[in-house]
């Protein structure tokens, strides 16, 4: 393992975390849309699903263990919604009712917390391994 795997890994889970926390944004921002732009039911919430890639698949024993982060996919639920009875809301059905996101805000800011906290970590460890690399390089001077 060197610098650059290193710089790799970190990089790779910057890119990740920075795809979760556009889906996280993006289910706050719409946690009370009844309407998609489709115009079929309520929002649905959005979800990153990461995967572990093998960062070396040829390289020694130790180098095919590291992996680095990707995104797989992003999730989208597929929930009825919440039923809230509004009989005078544009969205709402025959019975009265509108359907909102099944989305929990709490949870949400969790997320969003969580991601934010990762996203510094991975942060943290580039800036921690220019900081090695640049003192490797004055070593050699």
């Amino acid at each position: 393992m060197d610098f650059l795997d290193t710089i790799q890994i970190s990089a790779s889970g910057l890119a990740a975390e920075r795809v979760r926390l556009q889906s996280v944004a993006a289910n706050l921002a719409n946690a009370r849309t009844t309407r998609t732009a489709d115009g079929i039911g309520p929002y649905q919430r959005r979800a990153a699903v990461f995967e572990a890639v093998p960062l070396d698949e040829f390289g020694s024993l130790f180098d095919r263990e590291l992996s680095q982060v990707q995104v797989a996919d992003v999730a989208v639920g597929n929930s009825p919604g919440k039923a809230v009875y509004d009989p005078g809301h544009p969205d709402a059905d025959p019975a009265g009712y509108v359907y909102y996101p099944d989305i929990n805000m709490l949870d949400e800011m969790v997320d969003l917390m969580t991601t934010s906290r990762s996203y510094e970590a991975n942060a943290n460890v580039l800036d921690a391994t220019k900081e090695l690399a640049m003192r490797a390089l004055q070593i050699g001077r």
